[in-house]
């Protein structure tokens, strides 16, 4: 697999990633987890993955200039987003702290937390792309 094919790849998954979150989190009465996450915080997260992805594919479309940063920087402001998410999302350890509640997406955050250390390791990789300037 070429690395411009594997880019275009994880570049679906990162869609993917920030698609299910917006399904997972819609309904503020279906959500799982311990605490709910604002629709503000979702919308951003939303908002700010779609202006990612856009400025994403048009740089991959026509890789150079200050486009690549541009991208990277939406990138990991959608990544610091999902990742506090997360954070808020699964449950504490303590004796004071509440429990986790289920949804239909299976048992605990495993599908969370998969998709989120996913698009953290994807973005590293897209950042070490763009600096190394490895597209062609």
């Amino acid at each position: 697999m070429s690395l411009d094919n594997a880019v275009w790849l994880l570049t679906g998954l990162a869609a993917v990633v920030v698609l299910l979150t917006r399904m997972r989190l819609a309904s503020e009465q279906s959500q799982a987890g311990h605490a709910l996450v604002p629709k503000s915080v979702v919308n951003a997260h939303t908002l700010v993955g779609v202006v990612a992805l856009a400025v994403w594919i048009a740089y991959l479309s026509s890789p150079g200039g200050a486009l690549g940063a541009v991208a990277l920087v939406v990138w990991w402001i959608e990544v610091l987003i999902g990742i506090l998410i997360l954070a808020r999302w699964m449950s504490g350890s303590g004796k004071h702290a509440t429990a986790t509640t289920g949804d239909s997406w299976g048992e605990g955050p495993a599908l969370s937390i998969l998709g989120h250390v996913g698009m953290l390791l994807g973005i590293s990789f897209f950042t070490w792309v763009v600096l190394a300037d490895k597209l062609g």
